[in-house]
């Protein structure tokens, strides 16, 4: 079954959508690390036991590499449906 332009084109500004919220989130969770990182500093200055806060950064990191990755796909789900909605140049132009 054919999918409709306009369905293409609610699908096109949905994933738009999730791409920018996957910015976002991406960007705020880099901000979480840089923070997590200052409190490990603070606690290895403090002669503390620091391997909890040290799991949580690297928990934070994988995190955000999954994030990214599915960042990938929305992008390439974008690529796709403006494929798809983006009218075909005129032939020989």
């Amino acid at each position: 079954m054919a999918v409709s332009l306009t369905e293409r084109t609610r699908q096109l500004r949905d994933e738009q959508r999730l791409l920018k919220k996957a910015d976002v989130d991406i960007e705020e969770g880099w901000h979480r690390v840089h923070r997590q990182e200052d409190r490990v500093r603070e606690l290895q200055a403090g002669g503390h036991d620091c391997r909890q806060a040290e799991r949580l950064v690297e928990l934070l990191k994988q995190t955000l590499v999954e994030w990214e990755r599915h960042r990938t796909l929305i992008i390439q789900r974008v690529d796709y449906l403006q494929q798809e909605v983006a009218p075909l140049p005129p032939a020989g132009g």
